[in-house]
């Protein structure tokens, strides 16, 4: 059987002089966003405002740059439209969408129509979707996707990645998809990341029908969203995570208890493993 990502990660010597991180995950086969380290470039300032907009965004996702930029004034914070603008662009998030919008459609990318509109989802398996966050550390942030079951809730899997290439979405997919299942249909945004034919060719192959949300339609990906304020509010927002590791360690946690023990309203006070008849992993 083939090494797990976690297993070649624990192969990695970061102090080898002979071998460079980066060749050592080419010999191990490893994606490198895969292997993690403290991104550095902001400033103490700038990564304080970088939290605050995040938590004000969660909760006001309407909130655009001049907002924004009023709100941290009241804070304290001597900040311009300009600066304002540049760090919420680093984050992807932008007003009418109620999620980080964190990535533009690749030049050439198909764009598939969005296909749950009047759908009446009523069972497990038959809608999956994804989506990305950021997730913020003491020193930085690193970047969250997740594949979910729509009516169960279920976090079918989960990657973490401090860039924004498409390796850990693919991963998600595929950790997704070695369940032994498939959707019927497949939802996400139109990042370049969902959008590229690597991650379409692999639901193509798998003959699974894509759909992609509309253009600036809040709701169209809801299920994901509310995944990610539950995320947020209950876990993220709570801990300051050290590094890219500990927030792997900690959120690996936490999804277990969302799954199997966090009892969810919507499910009639059941939880998501209980709904889509999963074991504990």
């Amino acid at each position: 059987m083939a090494a797990s990502a976690e297993a070649k990660r624990a192969l990695i010597e970061p102090d080898q002089e002979q071998l460079s991180v980066a060749r050592q995950c080419e010999l191990l086969g490893l994606a490198r966003s895969s292997w993690y380290y403290r991104p550095v470039g902001e400033s103490a300032e700038n990564l304080t405002l970088l939290r605050l907009l995040d938590e004000q965004y969660t909760r006001c996702p309407f909130y655009g740059v001049r907002r924004m930029t009023a709100w941290l004034r009241r804070q304290g914070y001597a900040v311009n439209p300009k600066r304002v603008a540049r760090l919420m662009r680093k984050l992807g998030i932008a007003a009418i969408y109620p999620k980080p919008h964190l990535s533009a459609p690749g030049e050439g990318h198909e764009i598939y129509p969005y296909l749950l509109r009047d759908v009446v989802v009523e069972r497990c398996d038959q809608v999956w979707s994804t989506d990305i966050t950021y997730i913020r550390l003491a020193q930085g942030f690193v970047y969250l996707v997740a594949v979910l079951d729509w009516f169960s809730r279920y976090v079918l899997a989960w990657e973490l990645s401090v860039t924004m290439d498409v390796g850990f979405c693919l991963d998600a997919l595929d950790r997704a998809l070695a369940r032994g299942v498939r959707p019927e249909i497949f939802n996400s945004d139109q990042g370049a990341q969902f959008t590229s034919r690597e991650f379409t060719g692999r639901l193509q192959l798998a003959d699974i029908r894509i759909s992609m949300d509309g253009r600036g339609r809040a709701l169209d990906n809801i299920f994901v969203e509310r995944l990610w304020r539950t995320v947020k509010y209950e876990e993220v927002y709570l801990k300051d995570y050290a590094s890219p590791p500990e927030a792997r360690e900690e959120l690996s946690k936490y999804f277990h208890f969302y799954n199997h023990e966090r009892l969810h309203q919507a499910l009639g006070y059941q939880t998501p493993a209980a709904v889509y008849g999963a074991k504990p992993s």
